[in-house]
């Protein structure tokens, strides 16, 4: 009988193997399509979207904005191994990625902005301001 040294992470991975399906799809090529994780925050005068692409170029990512949804795409580049590096395991994600947001009505679609740096991407979404309402005169006949 030999023993085995127990790793609680890999029970871990183990237990979560079955959802990694839904999570990404494999491709014939063996890249995998993916989404990445993102958080969606609120301030008074603008939406944030905050992305993580990891290892992802700046000219590889492509923001988008049609019908009130926008887009985040692009593609996550899996770098040649050297001849004298072996890879044991390879938990990230590589190929084309999307994700996609519906926008309220309040935004000014003309000022939205993004920015990519260590490998977050924020998409900045203005606000509209409010129109005051105007008073008018009416003529009384």
């Amino acid at each position: 009988m030999s023993l085995i040294r127990w790793e609680p992470l890999r029970e871990m991975d183990e237990f979560f193997r079955p959802y990694l399906p839904m999570l990404s799809r494999t491709r014939r090529n063996g890249d995998v399509e993916w989404a990445p994780t993102s958080n969606v925050s609120e301030t008074e005068k603008e939406y944030l979207i905050k992305a993580e692409l990891p290892e992802v170029k700046r000219e590889d990512v492509k923001v988008e904005l049609s019908g009130g949804v926008l887009t985040i795409s692009g593609e996550r580049k899996h770098e040649k191994q050297s001849k004298d590096e072996n890879e044991l395991r390879v938990e990230s994600f590589y190929g084309s990625f999307s994700r996609s947001f519906s926008l309220p009505d309040d935004i000014d679609a003309g000022a939205i902005k993004a920015e990519c740096k260590d490998g977050v991407l924020k998409v900045h979404i203005p606000k509209k301001q409010p129109s005051q309402p105007k008073a008018i005169a009416i003529d009384v006949k």
